[in-house]
This record gives C-alpha cells, sequence and structure tokens, in this order.
C-alpha cells in the first residue's frame, strides 16, 4: 500500500509541476501505480473501464446543461441587471460598491454555477466601478474573487452533483437545498469584512436611489432569478430530477437571454453550444480519470489506512476534522476543484462519519473547503482570473484577501461544528 501511494503521488505532483493539465497527471499517475500490481496491458484495460465507467451516470447529464445555461446566462445580458439590482438595494450602505460586487456575485454565481464564471461577468464591471470611486483594485480582485466562490454553495452547482455521486448516492435535492444558509453566511460575512474596510478607508458612499426606482431594477432582474426558483423549486417538488433540471434551466436561460433580453443572436448559439462541449468534454476526461485514481485507492485500501490513522490517532471529533479540514484546504490549493471531490470524498467521508457527521454536512464542508482552495495560490484558478480581470499580481492581492480567508475559515468552521447550518433546510423539506 505504501508503495503505491508513493509512486501515485510523486507521479501526480510531478506532471503537475511541469503544467501537465490535470485530467493526464491523474491519469498517467494511476496508470504508474497500477502498474506495480499488474502487467501494462491489464494496467491500461483496466483504466479504460474505470474511466467508461466513472462517466456513465445519469446524474452526470446535468452538467453539460448547466455548462450550457451557465454560458447563455453569462452571456446574456444577466450579469448586468443583477448588478443594477444589487446596486438599488444595498448600493447606499457603507462600502456600497464592495457590497454589491459581493451580492452580484452571489446572485450570479448561482444562476450561472461556476465562480470562473462569476468572476468573469461580475468582476470586469465591479473592479473598474469600485477602482473609479477610490477603492484600491488589489481589494476589488479579493472581494470578487471570495464572493464568486458562494456559488459553489449556493444551487444550482455542478460540484454538488459530482460530490452526490463521489458520496455513493447522497441525494442531489438534500445538498442543493443543504447550500444556501452557508453560501448566505459566507456572504454576509464577506460583506461585513466590506463595510469595515470601507469605513476604515473613508471609501465614498453612493445616494440612495428612489423607490420607484428600486423596484424598477428589482423587477427587471427578477426573470434571472426565477431560474433558481424553477430549477430548484422543480427538483423539490418532485416535478423533475436534476439532470431534467439542467435542461429546464438551458430553455429557460435561451428563452430569457434570446427571446426576451435579446443580447444572444441564433448566429451566436453554434459557438456558444461548441464552448459548451469544449468545457464538458474537459470536465468529464477529469471525472473519469479521477475515478480510475479513485478506484486505484480502493484498490491498494488506501482510504482504510489513512481512516485507521486518523482513529488512532485521536478519538476526539473536534481534532479530528480539524485536521481534514486543514488537509482538504492544502489540496484545494494544489488540486482543481473537480479531481478533489472524487478523490478524496472516499477517503475521508467514512472518516468522518464516523465521528456523527452526516454526508450531506460532509459534502458541503468540502466543497467549502475547496471554494478556499480556489481563491489560494498557487494553482487558485479564481483567483487568477480576478487578477487577471483587475490587471494586478499575485502577490498585491493576498494582504487584502487575509481578512476575507478569516471569514470564509471561520464559516467554515461553523459548517464543521454545527450541523444545523447545512441540515436544517434539507430536514424542513423532507428530504434527509
Amino acid at each position: 500500500m505504501d508503495f503505491t501511494a508513493l509512486i501515485l503521488l510523486a507521479v501526480f505532483f510531478a506532471l503537475l509541476f511541469l503544467n501537465v493539465p490535470i485530467s493526464v497527471c491523474i491519469g498517467l499517475a494511476t496508470l504508474s501505480a497500477l502498474l506495480v500490481h499488474i502487467d501494462f496491458t491489464a494496467a491500461t484495460t483496466t483504466i479504460a473501464q474505470q474511466i467508461s465507467g466513472g462517466i456513465d451516470s445519469f446524474a452526470l447529464l446535468a452538467i453539460p446543461f448547466f455548462i450550457v445555461s451557465g454560458l447563455i446566462m453569462g452571456q446574456g445580458g444577466i450579469a448586468k441587471r443583477l448588478i443594477e439590482c444589487a446596486m438599488a438595494l444595498i448600493g447606499f450602505l457603507p462600502g456600497g460598491l464592495a457590497l454589491v460586487n459581493v451580492m452580484s456575485c452571489m446572485l450570479f454565481g448561482a444562476i450561472s454555477g461556476s465562480a470562473v464564471a462569476a468572476t468573469s461577468a461580475i468582476g470586469s464591471f465591479m473592479v473598474p466601478e469600485m477602482k473609479k470611486h477610490g477603492y484600491d483594485e488589489s481589494f476589488a480582485a479579493a472581494v470578487t474573487a471570495t464572493a464568486a466562490t458562494t456559488g459553489l454553495l449556493i444551487p444550482p452547482s455542478n460540484i454538488l452533483i459530482i460530490y452526490a455521486i463521489a458520496s455513493g448516492g447522497v441525494s442531489i435535492a438534500a445538498l442543493f437545498i443543504a447550500g444556501y444558509l452557508p453560501g448566505i453566511l459566507v456572504g454576509i460575512f464577506l460583506m461585513t469584512v466590506c463595510s469595515i474596510y470601507a469605513i476604515k478607508n473613508k471609501y465614498p458612499v453612493t445616494a440612495r436611489l428612489p423607490f420607484k426606482i428600486v423596484i424598477e431594477k428589482v423587477f427587471a432582474a427578477l426573470p434571472s432569478l426565477m431560474l433558481v426558483v424553477v430549477v430548484i423549486g422543480g427538483i423539490i417538488m418532485g416535478i423533475f430530477t436534476a439532470t431534467e433540471a439542467g435542461a429546464v434551466a438551458v430553455i429557460y436561460a435561451l428563452i430569457l437571454a434570446v427571446g426576451i433580453y435579446k443580447e444572444i443572436s441564433y448566429s451566436a448559439l453554434p459557438q456558444l453550444f461548441l464552448k459548451a462541449c469544449e468545457t464538458t468534454a474537459i470536465v468529464m476526461l477529469i471525472i473519469g480519470a479521477s475515478s480510475a485514481m479513485s478506484w486505484l485507492l480502493s484498490y491498494a485500501h488506501i482510504p482504510q489506512a489513512i481512516s485507521d490513522f486518523f482513529l488512532v490517532l485521536s478519538d476526539n471529533p473536534i481534532i479530528v476534522l480539524l485536521l481534514i479540514n486543514l488537509i482538504l484546504i492544502l489540496v484545494g490549493a494544489f488540486i482543481d476543484m473537480t479531481p478533489a471531490v472524487l478523490i478524496f470524498t472516499p477517503i475521508f467521508l467514512p472518516v468522518a462519519e464516523q465521528f456523527g457527521m452526516s454526508p450531506v454536512q460532509f459534502g458541503i464542508m468540502l466543497v467549502l473547503n475547496l471554494c478556499i482552495g480556489l481563491v489560494s495560490p498557487p494553482v487558485g484558478s479564481v483567483l487568477f482570473v480576478s487578477c487577471a480581470v483587475a490587471k494586478t499580481s499575485i502577490h498585491k492581492i493576498i494582504k487584502p484577501m487575509l481578512p476575507l480567508y478569516i471569514v470564509m475559515f471561520i464559516v467554515l468552521l461553523m459548517v464543521t461544528y454545527i450541523p444545523e447550518i447545512s441540515e436544517t433546510l434539507p430536514r424542513l423539506f423532507g428530504l434527509i
């Protein structure tokens, strides 16, 4: 077992250091480790079977649907309307523009299901606007990056679908509903930091808009916000499954962006669908390769060995769960979210369950950990996108990121040790 794990880790991190695509890193590392046990032909055949089996899931059909709907939303004028709605509602508060940035990222991230899309769509407008009103560009970039990750907790979320499969069948509906309170909590804590920062630096406050204008802006954004209501409401009421909800989201997004807002022309749709196919292919290859690695880990009894190690290390759930969080934050800083979920769910979920944590609570904790990783160097993709949008560098953004990291970690600890945060809503709807 030790030798298998050593080869797996050595090859994986060596290829990662050489900037090899993550799916290739996982696949070649898995092949190298499997060659310890069986010959080359059997190893390649086994890995091919595991990759094929890993993506042979009806639930995974939801992912390309939500990718398409997210791309349509990103190019369909949705971001502009959500920003105007947020500006009308909270723009007059201390740190108003920063608060609008957070709220817009939360709304757009929830609708698109993509932290990178939220960072790009909202950041490209809000960061220049914040700079124009005297905000530091690095702070603006830091706020955009951290706020964009809330969309991975607030449904619909592709990563929660992937976790549902990796965990062996946790209810997708339960996970979707469970993500609301943690995602909103992260947003509220980030807004608190923004207000304190703005008051400390005496940033200007925008004038309160007339009530009539506020109502107009809210109604203009309402059709976009209704996507979440339609998708999540349909799943909870049993009208359709999560996969069917993805198809409904695509139809709704097309009607909105092409038919009502008219921000996307019919001629632009083929290119948009092609981009969705490329993104889906990348995601599915990562899922397949990660499934093969997860199988190898189980074959070599590595999850059991790690579970036994934690149980021997301590019988205190506070200490064990804290260690798991620290490991996952470190993992998230180096490995993309999808493979991290597929690889580490079978390793840490059994340990968490032994200490009384439900699969739903663990799933939210896992995703929140990896959200922190998305905005952490050296690999954090959302952090790099935010820096590119703000035209700043990583070393400049780290200082304003620190208080935002702290509040995200505080929410993480709350989610870890207070089950009600992630379980109250699913229980209320009878999903767990």
